[in-house]
Protein backbone atom coordinates (compact mmCIF):
# COMPACT_ATOMS: atom_id res chain seq x y z
CA UNK A 1 0.00 0.00 0.00
CA UNK A 2 1.09 3.25 -0.88
CA UNK A 3 2.84 5.48 2.22
CA UNK A 4 5.49 7.82 0.91
CA UNK A 5 4.83 9.78 -2.65
CA UNK A 6 7.70 12.11 -4.12
CA UNK A 7 6.40 14.40 -6.64
CA UNK A 8 8.67 15.96 -9.41
CA UNK A 9 6.93 19.09 -10.45
CA UNK A 10 8.52 22.95 -11.26
CA UNK A 11 5.18 24.00 -11.48
CA UNK A 12 3.50 25.21 -8.06
CA UNK A 13 -0.07 25.48 -9.60
CA UNK A 14 -0.07 21.40 -10.69
CA UNK A 15 2.23 20.45 -7.35
CA UNK A 16 -0.81 21.86 -5.55
CA UNK A 17 -3.49 20.32 -7.26
CA UNK A 18 -1.35 17.05 -7.26
CA UNK A 19 -0.55 17.15 -3.52
CA UNK A 20 -4.44 17.57 -2.81
CA UNK A 21 -5.43 14.60 -4.89
CA UNK A 22 -3.03 12.53 -2.53
CA UNK A 23 -4.30 13.91 0.75
CA UNK A 24 -7.41 12.76 -1.05
CA UNK A 25 -6.63 9.49 -1.21
CA UNK A 26 -5.17 9.55 2.64
CA UNK A 27 -1.77 9.80 1.68
CA UNK A 28 0.08 11.44 4.08
CA UNK A 29 4.12 11.77 3.27
CA UNK A 30 4.25 13.54 0.51
CA UNK A 31 7.03 15.10 -0.56
CA UNK A 32 8.16 17.53 -3.40
CA UNK A 33 10.84 18.36 -5.70
CA UNK A 34 10.95 21.43 -8.44
CA UNK A 35 14.70 20.41 -9.38
CA UNK A 36 15.46 16.33 -10.99
CA UNK A 37 18.53 16.98 -9.60
CA UNK A 38 16.89 17.20 -6.11
CA UNK A 39 14.47 14.72 -6.64
CA UNK A 40 16.97 12.43 -7.68
CA UNK A 41 18.93 13.19 -3.85
CA UNK A 42 15.89 12.80 -1.93
CA UNK A 43 15.33 9.28 -3.66
CA UNK A 44 19.21 8.37 -2.58
CA UNK A 45 18.57 9.87 1.09
CA UNK A 46 15.21 7.78 1.54
CA UNK A 47 16.65 4.79 0.85
CA UNK A 48 19.67 5.32 2.67
CA UNK A 49 17.44 6.24 6.12
CA UNK A 50 15.65 2.78 5.01
CA UNK A 51 12.30 4.56 4.67
CA UNK A 52 11.94 4.81 0.65
CA UNK A 53 9.57 6.08 -1.64
CA UNK A 54 6.47 3.80 -2.86
CA UNK A 55 6.25 5.82 -5.66
CA UNK A 56 7.37 8.62 -8.20
CA UNK A 57 5.11 10.99 -10.07
CA UNK A 58 6.90 12.78 -12.29
CA UNK A 59 6.29 15.73 -15.00
CA UNK A 60 8.37 15.12 -18.46
CA UNK A 61 9.44 19.02 -19.09
CA UNK A 62 11.11 20.62 -16.59
CA UNK A 63 11.76 25.00 -17.27
CA UNK A 64 15.57 25.77 -17.27
CA UNK A 65 16.80 28.62 -15.17
CA UNK A 66 19.55 30.02 -13.75
CA UNK A 67 20.28 26.57 -11.49
CA UNK A 68 22.64 24.54 -13.67
CA UNK A 69 21.49 20.47 -13.09
CA UNK A 70 22.60 17.05 -13.90
CA UNK A 71 19.13 15.85 -14.99
CA UNK A 72 17.06 18.19 -17.18
CA UNK A 73 14.13 16.26 -17.67
CA UNK A 74 11.45 13.81 -16.60
CA UNK A 75 13.08 10.72 -18.92
CA UNK A 76 16.43 11.61 -17.39
CA UNK A 77 15.02 11.41 -13.62
CA UNK A 78 12.81 8.05 -13.96
CA UNK A 79 15.99 6.44 -15.76
CA UNK A 80 17.94 7.26 -12.72
CA UNK A 81 15.73 6.69 -9.89
CA UNK A 82 15.22 3.16 -11.28
CA UNK A 83 19.28 2.68 -11.32
CA UNK A 84 18.95 3.12 -7.60
CA UNK A 85 15.76 1.90 -6.66
CA UNK A 86 14.92 -0.29 -9.95
CA UNK A 87 11.03 -1.43 -7.91
CA UNK A 88 10.05 1.93 -7.04
CA UNK A 89 6.47 2.45 -9.17
CA UNK A 90 6.64 5.66 -10.99
CA UNK A 91 4.03 7.72 -12.76
CA UNK A 92 4.12 10.25 -15.70
CA UNK A 93 2.12 13.01 -15.47
CA UNK A 94 2.59 15.44 -18.64
CA UNK A 95 1.28 17.21 -21.70
CA UNK A 96 2.98 15.38 -23.81
CA UNK A 97 0.98 13.23 -26.75
CA UNK A 98 3.34 11.87 -29.15
CA UNK A 99 3.10 8.08 -29.46
CA UNK A 100 6.39 7.20 -29.45
CA UNK A 101 7.84 8.83 -26.63
CA UNK A 102 4.95 7.56 -24.52
CA UNK A 103 5.67 4.04 -25.53
CA UNK A 104 9.14 4.32 -24.90
CA UNK A 105 8.49 5.64 -21.80
CA UNK A 106 6.63 2.22 -20.81
CA UNK A 107 8.60 -0.51 -23.04
CA UNK A 108 12.42 1.59 -22.19
CA UNK A 109 11.91 3.09 -18.70
CA UNK A 110 9.36 0.76 -17.43
CA UNK A 111 6.89 3.07 -16.12
CA UNK A 112 3.65 1.90 -14.91
CA UNK A 113 1.55 4.88 -15.88
CA UNK A 114 0.99 7.57 -17.67
CA UNK A 115 -1.76 10.44 -17.55
CA UNK A 116 -2.36 13.45 -19.77
CA UNK A 117 -2.41 16.86 -18.07
CA UNK A 118 -5.75 18.32 -19.12
CA UNK A 119 -9.62 18.89 -17.93
CA UNK A 120 -10.22 15.79 -16.18
CA UNK A 121 -6.69 14.72 -15.39
CA UNK A 122 -6.53 14.79 -11.69
CA UNK A 123 -9.12 11.70 -11.20
CA UNK A 124 -7.58 10.09 -13.73
CA UNK A 125 -4.08 10.57 -11.53
CA UNK A 126 -6.22 9.55 -8.55
CA UNK A 127 -7.30 6.52 -10.45
CA UNK A 128 -3.50 5.72 -11.24
CA UNK A 129 -2.49 5.96 -8.33
CA UNK A 130 -4.99 3.73 -6.53
CA UNK A 131 -4.39 0.96 -9.61
CA UNK A 132 -0.66 1.10 -9.61
CA UNK A 133 -0.16 -1.08 -7.29
CA UNK A 134 -3.05 -3.68 -7.97
CA UNK A 135 -2.77 -3.78 -11.87
CA UNK A 136 -0.01 -5.12 -13.75
CA UNK A 137 -1.33 -3.83 -17.19
CA UNK A 138 0.36 -0.18 -18.30
CA UNK A 139 -2.26 2.41 -17.04
CA UNK A 140 -2.97 5.46 -19.21
CA UNK A 141 -5.33 8.41 -19.85
CA UNK A 142 -8.11 7.01 -21.81
CA UNK A 143 -7.52 10.12 -24.65
CA UNK A 144 -4.21 9.04 -25.07
CA UNK A 145 -5.08 4.57 -24.88
CA UNK A 146 -4.23 5.25 -29.02
CA UNK A 147 -0.28 5.34 -28.31
CA UNK A 148 0.08 1.93 -26.84
CA UNK A 149 -2.03 0.66 -29.93
CA UNK A 150 -0.01 2.67 -32.40
CA UNK A 151 1.73 -0.14 -34.66
CA UNK A 152 3.08 2.61 -37.42
CA UNK A 153 6.30 3.08 -35.64
CA UNK A 154 6.67 -0.69 -34.83
CA UNK A 155 10.20 -0.74 -37.21
CA UNK A 156 11.54 2.23 -36.39
CA UNK A 157 14.71 1.20 -33.99
CA UNK A 158 16.85 3.11 -31.54
CA UNK A 159 19.74 3.03 -34.36
CA UNK A 160 17.25 5.48 -36.44
CA UNK A 161 16.49 7.47 -33.59
CA UNK A 162 20.07 8.35 -32.93
CA UNK A 163 20.41 8.98 -36.43
CA UNK A 164 17.65 11.24 -36.45
CA UNK A 165 18.68 13.18 -33.65
CA UNK A 166 22.21 13.67 -35.45
CA UNK A 167 20.27 14.80 -38.91
CA UNK A 168 18.29 17.34 -37.01
CA UNK A 169 21.24 18.84 -35.49
CA UNK A 170 22.58 19.70 -38.99
CA UNK A 171 25.51 17.15 -38.66
CA UNK A 172 26.12 15.39 -42.78
CA UNK A 173 26.92 11.96 -43.57
CA UNK A 174 30.81 12.29 -42.62
CA UNK A 175 29.93 14.09 -39.35
CA UNK A 176 27.52 11.30 -38.61
CA UNK A 177 29.70 8.15 -39.77
CA UNK A 178 32.74 9.93 -37.29
CA UNK A 179 29.87 9.89 -34.08
CA UNK A 180 28.71 6.97 -34.62
CA UNK A 181 32.16 5.21 -34.51
CA UNK A 182 33.09 7.23 -31.73
CA UNK A 183 29.50 6.17 -29.58
CA UNK A 184 30.53 2.20 -31.00
CA UNK A 185 27.32 2.69 -32.75
CA UNK A 186 27.19 0.46 -35.56
CA UNK A 187 26.64 -0.02 -39.08
CA UNK A 188 28.73 3.53 -39.28
CA UNK A 189 30.04 3.78 -42.54
CA UNK A 190 28.33 6.86 -45.15
CA UNK A 191 27.23 4.16 -47.61
CA UNK A 192 24.92 2.28 -44.91
CA UNK A 193 23.98 5.86 -42.86
CA UNK A 194 22.60 6.43 -46.74
CA UNK A 195 21.12 4.06 -46.93
CA UNK A 196 19.39 3.81 -43.66
CA UNK A 197 18.42 7.91 -44.64
CA UNK A 198 16.87 6.71 -47.88
CA UNK A 199 15.04 4.12 -45.81
CA UNK A 200 13.69 6.04 -43.36
CA UNK A 201 12.35 9.00 -45.79
CA UNK A 202 10.79 6.14 -48.04
CA UNK A 203 9.40 4.95 -44.99
CA UNK A 204 7.97 8.76 -43.72
CA UNK A 205 6.89 9.53 -47.39
CA UNK A 206 9.50 12.24 -46.87
CA UNK A 207 10.62 14.41 -49.75
CA UNK A 208 14.00 15.17 -48.08
CA UNK A 209 16.10 15.51 -45.49
CA UNK A 210 14.25 18.13 -43.95
CA UNK A 211 11.12 17.11 -44.47
CA UNK A 212 12.12 13.62 -42.81
CA UNK A 213 13.37 15.78 -39.46
CA UNK A 214 10.22 17.70 -39.79
CA UNK A 215 7.99 14.75 -39.79
CA UNK A 216 10.38 13.30 -36.90
CA UNK A 217 9.66 16.24 -34.73
CA UNK A 218 5.81 15.88 -35.05
CA UNK A 219 5.98 12.44 -34.43
CA UNK A 220 8.06 12.96 -31.05
CA UNK A 221 11.25 10.59 -32.23
CA UNK A 222 13.78 14.08 -32.12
Amino acid sequence: MLKKILIAEDLDSISIAVVQALEELNIADIKHAKYCDDALLQIKKALQDNVPYDLLISDLSFKPDHRENKLNSGDELIEAVKKVQPDIKTIVFSIEDKSYRIKSLFNDLGINAYVSKGRNSIPQLQKAIQNVFTDDEKIVSPELEYALRDKSLHEIESYDISLLKLLSKGLNMEDISLEFKDTGIIPNGCSSIEKRINKLKTYFKASNNVHLIAISKDLGLV
